[in-house]
């Protein structure tokens, strides 16, 4: 069954375009995450999606029914956001609670929905509690029970690791990728993050200016992007683009992958370190070549390379990808 479908979904506000002509197919079951640089329209797709934004032109269908003009609390979803939206004065149960409440839902049937999503979240020892005894991630655990217990079509997510710190940000990464897992449920999920893209999604949705660049597998985006946007924005570090390399034609553009680069004496890459960082399982270099273009090296390991060093590299030239002056990729 079809969980989501957009066709030629336009958003303008006055006279900016925001949204253009998108089409989009999510199946029962999947994890969409959207991604793409600040302002491509991504958070205001998902608005669209939600009932927030009402679609300048185009259809919006869930679960096999047109929701235009449909308010958000009767379109089936559940939207869990960057900033929690929790109610400082409720506990963790009534924040949990109130959505079921909202809609009339029978006490005991509020009680199990709840029971269930503290489990799951394990949530269960602050049930009593209010907001600004939990930590940031407990907070947005309980934004995400909210979500769980009105046991909705599609789950909505609004960059809602944003807020967290960098250990936090993965543990609830995990415990989202579980919950996907064990809901079997519908969900997208939008951020900025490609870390979260890359190991979330069964499929990304890569957005520029309001339009889909590509759609795929993370791994298939990777590995084969369609254009050099999308080759340059998946990746860290990203991908290097060459224009003046032996065998590259007038007006072409080779893209290498940092980690496909090799030390190799005589190397075609030839230059200067300018930066270094130590990851410790990693070693990321900069370099300043001889040929004017800067390029990344990402060598596994500790590697002994100083700032200043001159460095060769080369590369397989399967390895390579070949794109034209307009980004577009040449096969």
């Amino acid at each position: 069954m079809t969980a989501l479908t957009l066709e030629n979904v336009s958003k303008s506000f006055g006279k900016v375009e925001v949204l253009k002509d998108i089409d989009l197919t999510v199946e029962d079951g999947e994890f969409i995450v959207f991604v793409g640089p600040s302002g491509c329209g991504k958070s205001t797709l998902l608005r669209v999606i939600a009932g927030l934004e009402e679609a300048t032109s185009g259809e919006v269908s869930i679960d096999g029914e047109k929701v235009n003009g449909i308010p958000p609390a009767r379109r089936g979803i559940a939207m869990v956001f960057q900033s929690y939206a929790l109610y400082p004065h409720l506990t963790v149960q009534d924040n949990m609670a109130l959505g079921l409440k909202q809609d009339g839902a029978p006490k005991a049937r509020v009680a199990e929905q709840v029971a269930k999503a503290a489990r799951m979240l394990d949530l269960e020892p602050y049930l009593k509690r209010r907001p600004a005894e939990l930590s940031g991630g407990q907070r947005q655990r309980v934004a995400i029970g909210r979500a769980i217990v009105r046991d909705p079509k599609l789950f909505l997510f609004d960059e809602p690791l944003s807020n967290l710190d960098a250990a936090l940000r993965m543990n609830t990464r995990v415990e989202i990728a579980a919950l996907h897992r064990t809901l079997k449920a519908s969900m997208i999920y939008v951020t900025h993050d490609q870390i979260e893209a890359m190991t979330l999604a069964d499929r990304i949705v890569v957005l520029r200016d309001g339009r889909i660049e590509q759609v795929g597998a993370p791994m298939d985006l990777y590995n084969d992007p369609a254009n050099r946007f999308v080759a340059g924005f998946l990746g860290a570090p990203s991908m290097n683009f060459f224009e003046r390399l032996p065998g590259t034609r007038a007006g072409e553009v080779l893209g290498v992958r940092p980690e496909y680069l090799r030390p190799e004496q005589g190397g075609r890459l030839r230059g200067t370190v300018t930066h270094v960082e130590r990851l410790g399982g990693d070693t990321n270099l900069l370099v300043a070549s001889d040929a004017g273009e800067g390029f990344a090296v990402r060598l596994f390991g500790q590697d002994p390379t100083r700032v200043g060093d001159d460095v060769a590299f080369d590369f397989d030239d399967a390895r390579a990808l070949r794109f034209d002056a307009l980004g577009r990729r040449m096969r």
